[in-house]
Parts: structure tokens; sequence; C-alpha cells
């Protein structure tokens, strides 16, 4: 079945209704769970697990969750993650009701709630170009970026007050509630389906994420993006987790001046993506990134130097490098998008996905000894400089520099694939 003009802006927006409540009720639990294991435990090595289940099992388990999101049917595989999701909360619902509601407990449906978004989020990026119109994406992926930084301003403030008045479980069965939605406007949407290799034999998941890889590889310029995508991940992970830091320890501030430098990021991240949904980027999208690289190592630079008290310039800059994110991500992921056939999708994007995850422990380890000697401000200018270096890789590069050329990279995909079905006979 063919998603028509007329009908594609309906379904697009059906699911993604369903995702952004979905999406908001995870955002409000995050925040709840944090504070609860903040009161319960007061120990930084569980924050610091709980945020390496959050996004670890998608990073290792990538690269072979695309087989099965090419191989079977996309919109049972987001339906089934979204109820897995929602299963996993109701246990902890279940548990504190019996109080029972431990700190392993929720460590594992941390996990659990991980491996579903692991499947879930390439999924639903891969089943995007089968609704959206090529010259859309972009314009999309801004709608979805607004969507997700009104879910950042709101969310704490909402997670505050429900954490104030209701129990844990009570802000869990909400984020159930959510899921249970996201599934339903799944339901009731069209989604074209792929032939898919559903009966060609057992899953191989060795030689199929390989061929997922060999499809990376072979578009060099695409391949180049995802490696400085990785440096760009190396220095603002840390960066994230750091701004809380300098604007208590540095700037002398306390918790509502690390929430106002967070609110002023998320509404500089809603400004771009609104803007980016009106305009769409330039002509070669490539160049898009590189502005938002630039204006981003600007932002760093300047927040690195700031004398202590500088904390308002700190906020502004917070907002520009907002403003400037989703010119990169609102971008990078349709790129991927209009580069690949729909078929290798799944596996792409996953892998994609898994190289900058896995990337951002390695930026979080070395930051962490490098503030340790030197100080949590001098961090900022080498975060700026790992990002110009992204910007000056990507001009300089020239298969990255004009990997916005979609019939250049079908060309390849279709050598590939043929490399591919030799091999496969040769087997």
């Amino acid at each position: 079945m063919t998603i028509t003009k007329s009908n594609w802006k309906r379904n697009f927006f059906t699911i993604w209704t369903g995702q952004a409540i979905s999406q908001f009720s995870s955002a409000v639990l995050q925040f709840a769970i944090v504070w609860y294991l903040t009161d319960k435990t007061g120990s930084a090595m569980v924050l610091s697990i709980a945020m390496m289940m959050g996004f670890l099992p998608q990073g290792l388990l990538g690269p072979f969750i695309g087989v099965f999101i090419d191989r079977y049917n996309r919109k049972r595989i987001m339906i089934i993650s979204d109820l897995l999701i929602s299963a996993a909360s109701f246990v902890m619902v279940v548990a504190g009701g019996f109080g029972r509601l431990s700190t392993e407990l929720i460590l594992v449906v941390l996990m659990i709630r991980s491996i579903g978004s692991a499947f879930h989020t390439p999924c639903l990026q891969a089943v995007t170009p089968q609704i959206v119109p090529e010259d859309q994406l972009t314009r999309c992926s801004g709608y979805s970026q607004a969507l997700e930084s009104v879910s950042q301003i709101l969310s704490p403030v909402i997670a505050a007050v429900l954490y104030a008045s209701w129990s844990l479980s009570g802000i869990i069965f909400l984020d159930v509630i959510g899921a249970l939605l996201a599934v339903f406007t799944l339901g009731i949407t069209v989604i074209p389906k792929l032939q898919q290799d559903e009966t060609a034999g057992k899953v191989q998941l060795i030689r199929e994420a390989k061929e997922g890889f060999q499809i990376l590889r072979t578009n060099k310029g695409m391949l180049g993006l995802v490696l400085i995508s990785s440096v760009h991940t190396v220095a603002l992970m840390p960066t994230s987790a750091f701004i809380p830091l300098m604007s208590m320890s540095y700037f002398n501030g306390t918790s509502t001046h690390a929430s106002i430098v967070e609110v002023m990021f998320s509404i500089g991240v809603l400004l771009g993506s609104l803007v980016l949904a009106r305009w769409g980027g330039t002509k070669n999208r490539i160049y898009t990134i590189l502005g938002s690289f630039l204006v981003m190592s600007f932002g760093l630079f300047v927040m690195g130097i700031l004398p202590t008290g500088g904390f308002y310039i700190f906020a502004l800059c917070a907002v520009l490098i907002g403003v400037s994110a989703p010119f990169y991500m609102g971008i990078y992921t349709p790129l991927l998008q209009s580069n690949f056939e729909a078929k290798y999708l799944g596996r792409v994007l996953s892998l994609s996905s898994s190289i900058r995850l896995l990337s951002g422990p390695i930026g979080l380890a070395f930051a962490g000894v490098f503030t340790e000697r030197c100080g949590v401000e001098k961090w900022f200018p080498i975060a700026g400089g790992l990002v110009l270096l992204a910007a000056i890789l990507t001009v300089l590069i020239p298969c990255v520099r004009n990997c916005d050329k979609r019939v250049d990279s079908l060309n390849e995909n279709a050598q590939i694939e043929s490399e591919i079905s030799t091999e496969k006979k040769a087997v």
C-alpha cells in the first residue's frame, strides 16, 4: 500500500502524537526516578549505574537489533517494544504497591526499558521514510525535535509537582498509560509494508549485521559523517553532565540556577527546531550541519572563558547551543534516511546510533579525569575545540562534504547489494 500526498501527514502526526505523549511521560518518570534514587541512596555510583543502564544496552545491541528491524514487520516491532516498556514499568507499579520497590529492581527495569528503546527508536526512524515524502523529511525531523524540546522544558516542572504530591508508583503508572497510548496510535496508523525477508531461513545475526556495516561502509561520505558525529558526542555528552556542576560549583549557584540553564537550553532547542521545520535547511544539507557545529563550538568556547560572575552569559550561551542543536540532529537522521534503501535502514540506523552511543563513555571517562585535575570550566574550551574539529573534518573531507547526493549513494548501495547476493550464493 502506498501513502499518498493527501494522507501522509495524517499518518505521520498520528504516530508522533502518540510518541510525544509517551516521550513526555517517560521524561517525567526519568526525573522522578533520579530524585527517588538520590533520596533513597544518596549514591553517585548508583546514579551512574542508572545512567549506564539507560543507554549502554542500546549501544551494545544496536548492530544486531537492526537485523530484526530490516527482516520483520516494523509496525509490529514498535508495538511489541512499547508493550515491553509498559510491562516493565508496570512491574514497578506492582512492587511499589506491595512496598517492595528496591533499587535493584529499578535498575533492572531501566535496563529492560533501554532494550525496548533500542528496538523502538531506530525502527521508528526507519519507518518515517516509508510514510513521509523525501523532500519533507527534514521538516518532519524539525517537528520531532520541537516536540522533544517541549518535553524537556515541561517534564522537570511536572515531575517536581507530581513527585511532591504522588508516590513514585503513581508516576510510573502515568508512564504505562503513555506507552499504551503510543501503541494505540501505532495500531490505527497505516504503514506500508516492505518486502521483508521473513521466510528466508533462520536469522543469522553476525552475517546480516555485517551486511549492514558493508552498506554503511560503501557510502564513504555517510560513514565519515557517522564517525565525525562520534567526535561530536565525545565533546557533548560530558558537557551536558557538567553544566549543573558549572552552575552550582564554578558560578556558586544553587539547583535553581542549574534548572535555569537547562530550561534556557531547551528553549533554544525549541526555537531552532521551529526554524528548521519552517525553513528545511540548506540545499546541500551538510552545510546546515556545518553551521550548527560552528555556532556550537563558539558557544562552548565562550562558556569556558567566563569569570565566576558570568552566569547569565553562560545561560545565554546555553540558548545559543540549544538553537544550534536541531540543525545537527534534525539533519543528520534525514541524511541517513535518504541515503540508504528502506530495506537496509534498520541496520544502518542502529549501527550509526551504536557508534555514537559507545563513544559517549570514552568522552565521559576522559573528561572526568581531566576536570578532576584542571577544573570543570577548562573542559568547555576542549569541547569547543572538538566540535570545531568536527566542523573542519566535515569541510576538508570531500566525500563527507558531498554526501548529500542520493543518486550516487543508491548506486553504491546497488553495487554492495550485488556483492552481498554473490556472497550468499557462495555460502
